[in-house]
């Protein structure tokens, strides 16, 4: 997918992992309570059942020893909190990590079954899925060859004398999947949604995030000695003695370091304004002299592009220099670790450990890998995910549970502009926009229209590193055949299998996949509360992003453009003001908090999207007799039971204090406990009373929509 996707989905979870090296479950705008096991709690009731044995929301899951109006969190999940630690594989275990779970067995018996077939037509989705997944099960094979299939890049590498067989190798190892120095992919213009254009962004790193070499507290610089020992084992794994190895580890640790200098933080980069800089041939030229982009152009096999929005100036400037003044040989150090780094997780098992143990032990806390089927079904799902998409939708989304979900998702934006209607602090003028925004919106359920083309991509039962390197280099020269042409508006961001949803502001859609339209969140066998109270909620956060910090700059064309009058952005300035100091407020550990800028579109997403989806079930028939009673539990108090039981999870402090650090998302406690604690609502379905935890006192009480 374009970056334009990476930059701006607005994945609804953070529960889906980040993926680490491979490691981690695969990603979201996706989430965890702030310590490594949940507290234990009281409640007697028997182990909670398994989501395929429920409709609705589970009463077992909760712990009503606790109070909801002192501790929802605890009170909807506290009994599956108990009863879920944190498996050994995974650094974070939640609903969305079962259901992810789930599709992959299902994942597991398509592949399985396609690479048990080897008379499947060349070219074919069974011939291309069968042999990515039995390349990568094939241990023996994989243990015999080693780091032999990376000879041939790592000779270009060695090879480099000057400038300009540098900057073609660095091209040529961002083709490759390789994070080189910069990111260069495809993106819609900002300005004009109609047309796209090249991207050019900050990169080249190691750490997850800028900040990890610019910090200076103890974790941050125990971090970076933990990425110089690691760089140096995984160079004596390639057969560098010990001394040179550590000097090798150090140069990468300097030539990173002083690119992330040059880097914006990812609170800046939340701003769209901050990260548009388009540029013509002679503008780039003019930044960085000493980089040919005619010549890199070229080498990616795209001379003709003639535009690139260049998102971080400075970080380029920065590169151009480091051109001129790092010497050859560190570059090639800094080349080759670049990458044995993106080809460690699907090399040989000395490979693979010595990577996880630093990505997945030390970042995130994880003790073990994942089993070997699963990390082979994240990949081909990564690789080929339409191609195996088509076989799942097959298994678990039919054509009527493409209609249910429609029909949710017409409700909620009939809900949105019901309470966009009757907003007090918003003028006519800008209603008028909002109203027509929300009518432009593309929606798109479960898979594409139109699945993507892989003929060009060429699968073999060969080396698994490099049917990798292959997938890489398909969707980086699938991306940049796009600059130029009109935007591709039936194009998904997402597998169908995946456990998210987002939306996508230059093209002004919200997406379901297939992956995400199962229980705990949607069951056509659950009565509405549980359905509007989960999958609502996911659908008015994802709608409501149209309208968040970020989203709400762009209009119903996708063009970034304001839409909004002076008086009216400032109303909406304070309101989203008033969220950002509520997550400040969330402690994670000790004295570090949730960065209520970095994750104020998510956290404005889910206060609004809880609001539209709970007037969307008061307009079902369901919803207008709230004091119906199922398990106990009265219609209001399912719809609020079943919103916070999806974020129930548990979580490494290791992986806390990376997500706090990296991911616009705030941890599942904070989701579940933020939005309902400014809710009216909420306070009357628990008779909740003032000077209670869960009701935040009225002077400091968040309402936008």
């Amino acid at each position: 997918m374009s970056f334009s996707f990476r930059v701006w989905i607005a994945f609804v979870v953070l529960a889906l992992v980040a993926p680490l090296s491979g490691y981690a479950a695969p990603c979201s705008s996706a989430k965890e309570s702030n310590s490594a096991v949940a507290k234990g709690s009281s409640t007697a009731a028997a182990k909670p059942a398994t989501i395929a044995d429920t409709h609705g929301i589970v009463p077992g899951d909760m712990d009503t020893s606790a109070s909801p109006c002192k501790d929802f969190y605890e009170y909807t999940g506290g009994g599956w909190m108990k009863a879920n630690p944190v498996p050994a594989a995974y650094p974070t275990w939640g609903r969305f990590n079962e259901l992810q779970n789930r599709n992959q067995e299902i994942l597991r018996q398509i592949l399985e079954d396609a690479a048990k077939n080897r008379n499947a037509a060349a070219g074919s989705i069974d011939q291309k899925i069968g042999d990515y997944y039995a390349s990568c099960m094939n241990t023996v094979e994989i243990e015999a060859q080693g780091a032999k299939p990376l000879g041939p890049e790592l000779v270009r590498i060695a090879g480099l004398t000057d400038g300009a067989s540098l900057q073609t190798e660095i091209a040529h190892l961002q083709a490759s999947g390789v994070g080189a120095l910069f990111f260069f992919s495809s993106e819609q213009d900002f300005k004009d949604s109609t047309r796209v254009i090249g991207l050019a962004g900050q990169g080249g790193l190691s750490l997850p995030d800028r900040d990890y070499y610019t910090k200076t507290d103890e974790k941050s610089q125990k971090l970076r000695e933990g990425l110089v020992a690691h760089v140096a084992k995984m160079f004596a794994l390639m057969g560098d003695d010990a001394a040179t190895a550590a000097a090798e580890a150090k140069t990468v640790l300097d030539i990173e370091t002083r690119l992330a200098e040059a880097s914006m933080t990812r609170v800046e980069r939340r701003n769209p304004n901050n990260i548009y800089h388009k540029m013509d041939r002679a503008a780039l030229k003019a930044l960085t002299p000493n980089l040919s982009w005619e010549a890199y152009f070229k080498t990616v096999g795209f001379p003709g592009i003639e535009e690139v929005n260049v998102s971080q100036p400075d970080f380029f400037k920065r590169a151009n220099d480091m051109l001129a003044s790092v010497p050859m040989a560190d570059w090639r150090t800094y080349l080759r670790w670049h990458f044995i780094h993106r080809a460690a997780p699907n090399l040989s098992e000395k490979f693979v450990n010595e990577d996880f143990d630093f990505y997945g032990r030390t970042l995130t806390g994880t003790t073990e890998l994942q089993p070997r089927w699963k990390r082979c079904v994240g990949s081909t799902d990564r690789a080929l995910g339409e191609d195996l998409g088509q076989k799942y939708v097959t298994k678990a989304f039919p054509p009527e549970a493409k209609a249910a979900a429609l029909q949710m998702v017409h409700n909620l934006i009939a809900a949105l502009r019901e309470d966009l209607q009757t907003l007090p602090w918003m003028s006519d003028a800008t209603r008028k926009q909002a109203l027509a925004k929300l009518s432009a919106f593309t929606i798109k359920i479960g898979y594409p229209d139109q699945w993507r083309d892989y003929s060009a991509y060429k699968v073999n039962r060969g080396p698994y590193v490099l049917n990798s390197f292959g997938a890489n280099d398909f969707d980086f020269k699938r991306n940049l055949a796009q600059i130029g042409k009109p935007v591709d508006r039936t194009e998904w961001g997402m597998s169908p299998p995946t456990v998210n949803a987002y939306y996508n502001p230059t093209m002004n859609e919200i997406v379901f996949p297939a992956g995400i339209l199962q229980p705990p969140f949607y069951d056509p066998k659950a009565d509405d509360a549980s359905n509007y109270g989960g999958m609502g909620s996911v659908i008015g956060h994802e709608m409501t992003h149209g309208f968040d910090d970020s989203g709400s700059q762009f209009d119903a064309q996708g063009n970034l453009k304001n839409w909004w009058t002076p008086e009216d952005h400032k109303n909406f300035e304070e309101r989203a003001e008033c969220v950002q100091k509520q997550f400040d407020g969330y402690a994670v550990e000790g004295d570090l908090h949730e960065n209520g800028k970095l994750v104020l579109g998510e956290s404005i997403a889910d206060l609004g999207g809880l609001t539209v989806a709970h007037i969307a079930f008061g307009n079902t028939a369901e919803g207008k007799n709230a004091e119906q009673k199922i398990d106990g539990y009265t219609r209001e108090q399912r719809f609020f039971i079943s919103f916070a039981q999806i974020w129930s999870s548990n979580v490494r402090p290791e992986y806390a204090r990376l997500m706090v650090a990296t991911n616009p998302h705030p941890l599942g406690k904070f989701r579940a406990i933020g939005a309902p604690s400014n809710m009216q609502t909420f306070y009357d379905a628990f008779s909740c009373k003032e000077g209670d935890p869960m009701v935040r006192p009225a002077a400091v009480r968040c309402k936008i929509w």
